[in-house]
């Protein structure tokens, strides 16, 4: 059996239980010479899903992660041959403080984006979006968006008086131009909303919203389409919440929605963004308190996984 990582000090050529639980037992390390990919946890809950726990999700995605072979059958790559990546550690969150955090998070994403090096992402719930947006924007200009959520995440406050929250980010990043919502699209909507303006105040504003009866009448590779149409050759941006997955395949999340996406449907999805200019992701939501046998952490750290490829076929083909 080939293992999926030649650094034996990160136990690569020991069984899974073997080891330091870095992300596919890759290098722990701030030294970013001649690195391609830092994968970045930031365990920030700030508070506002129904279920807590999601500032656990990194550690438990990079644990379950020790379970991954190197090789990506379906997408026919080995990313941790074709690329130098590090697991960077996590970035300095502040419960108490969702404003001091995400200055944290732009601040070092902006560290590791200025050495040419690729963010991943692991949250954390999704008000670390917005920071993680600052920082690429601030790189690559106003972004392309692709966003898997059953939220679409474009309110204006949760609470009031409140601006910043795992429900608004979007809204803020249109805001401040940090995305084109005429290059941004959302897939897998779904669920009770509070009004019928949750959907229509976005595409009014140019956002396209794939809802989930869009994407399972039309079909996964109509959706990719889509997708594509819509972003172009555009840098890119892909954010990722699991709980765009149903709470069957994935329950532990902060906040659940029935009649999502299937394991297989979303790594469909996730395969088709093959050819897009991908500057950077995010994975966010994973709550382990909520999960059952750890399905939801193994399904995030496979997608994790899903990303790498996708930037090692780049790689493959541009060089960068």
């Amino acid at each position: 059996m080939q293992t999926n990582n030649p650094n034996p000090a990160f136990g690569a050529d020991l069984e899974p239980f073997h080891g330091i639980p870095s992300f596919l037992r890759l290098p722990a390390t701030r030294e970013l010479d001649g690195v391609d990919v830092a994968v970045v946890g930031i365990p920030f809950d700030s508070g506002t899903s129904y279920r807590s726990g999601t500032r656990f999700g990194p550690r438990k995605i990079r644990e379950s992660s020790l379970m991954i072979w190197g090789f990506n059958r379906a997408l026919n790559i080995a990313p941790t041959k074709e690329l130098k990546i590090v697991d960077y550690g996590d970035i300095g969150v502040i419960p108490v403080d969702i404003r001091a955090t995400m200055k944290n998070i732009t601040k070092d994403t902006k560290t590791i984006l200025d050495q040419d090096v690729k963010v991943l992402a692991l949250g954390g719930d999704h008000s670390i979006s917005l920071p993680l947006l600052r920082a690429h924007a601030a790189k690559y200009g106003e972004l392309a968006v692709v966003h898997f959520d059953s939220h679409p995440d474009t309110w204006d406050e949760e609470y009031e008086d409140q601006p910043y929250s795992h429900g608004t980010p979007y809204l803020r990043a249109i805001e401040e131009k940090l995305i084109d919502p005429n290059a941004y699209i959302q897939v897998g909507i779904r669920g009770p909303i509070s009004e019928s303006t949750d959907i229509t105040e976005p595409e009014e504003m140019g956002v396209k919203i794939q809802t989930i009866e869009k994407v399972l009448d039309g079909g996964i590779p109509s959706t990719i389409e889509e997708i594509h149409k819509t972003i172009g050759d555009r840098p890119v941006y892909v954010s990722l919440d699991i709980d765009a997955v149903d709470p069957a395949f994935a329950p532990g999340t902060g906040t659940p929605e029935v009649g999502g996406l299937s394991s297989y449907q979303i790594l469909q999805l996730v395969r088709g963004l093959q050819g897009l200019n991908i500057v950077g992701f995010d994975l966010v939501e994973v709550s382990p308190p909520y999960d059952h046998s750890e399905i939801t952490s193994i399904l995030a750290a496979n997608l994790a996984f899903e990303f790498l490829s996708l930037l090692a076929l780049m790689k493959q083909v541009i060089g960068v």
